[in-house]
Parts: C-alpha cells; sequence; structure tokens
C-alpha cells in the first residue's frame, strides 16, 4: 500500500529577474511507494527554470525519507548547482536532519530552522 505524501510549489518574490525562486513543500512520508512519482515533480522544475533556480525545500511536514528520495536530493543539488542555482532546507524535523547529516549531505545543502531564514539567505544570496 502508497503512504501519503503531497508535494507542492510556490513561487517567492524575487527583486532579480534572472533568478527563480520556488518553495517546495513536503507533507508525509517519502519512501519506495510514491518516491520515483514525486521525484518527477522536483525534475520537472529543474528542466523548466535551467538557469537560476532557487529551491527551497520545506520539510516541515515531512515524517519519513528512504535511501532512494536520499539520492534523488543529492541529484537534484547536483543539477541545480550546475545551472548557477541553490537548494536549501527549511523547517527540518530533528530525525531527517541526523539523516541528511550521517550521509553528508548537510555538507552541501544548507538547513535553516525557519521559513523566514532560509528566504532570506536566498534572495539575499547569503549562502
Amino acid at each position: 500500500m502508497a503512504t501519503s505524501i503531497t508535494v507542492t510549489i510556490e513561487d517567492v518574490e524575487t527583486q532579480d529577474p534572472e533568478m527563480t525562486v520556488k518553495i517546495v513543500k513536503f507533507v508525509g512520508q517519502l519512501d519506495e511507494s510514491n518516491v520515483d512519482e514525486k521525484a518527477q515533480i522536483v525534475y520537472g522544475l529543474i528542466s523548466q527554470y535551467p538557469k537560476n533556480l532557487n529551491l527551497i525545500l520545506d520539510f516541515d511536514g515531512l515524517e519519513y525519507m528512504n535511501s532512494k528520495s536520499i539520492g534523488y536530493l543529492t541529484d537534484w543539488y547536483g543539477k541545480v548547482f550546475e545551472s548557477n542555482g541553490k537548494i536549501i532546507i527549511a523547517k527540518i524535523k530533528p530525525n531527517i536532519l541526523d539523516i541528511l547529516q550521517v550521509v553528508g549531505l548537510t555538507q552541501l545543502i544548507k538547513t535553516f530552522p525557519t521559513m523566514e531564514e532560509a528566504k532570506f539567505a536566498v534572495l539575499n544570496k547569503t549562502e
């Protein structure tokens, strides 16, 4: 049986016409039953905005992510970084932060406790 995950995308206003900022919100569990399908949503954004795409991943509602979803996260990071963009994570739960620290992803992808701090970091290019 498939577990439930909802992925929604929100625009963030920016003063820089060259820069695209999107919030990708995850609510539920990313696992074997849904990760391939949901990953395509983010790949769709990456292909729609091939340059200067900045993604803020809102993990406030994310309860669980499996190893395959961590692989996708790594791949998204690589593709976005290559095209002069950034991926950062906001509002991550301690259990998921622990996993990302263990695999070393927090060395690449910055995490912020609040959405305000994440938006500030992207919009003001402090990251």
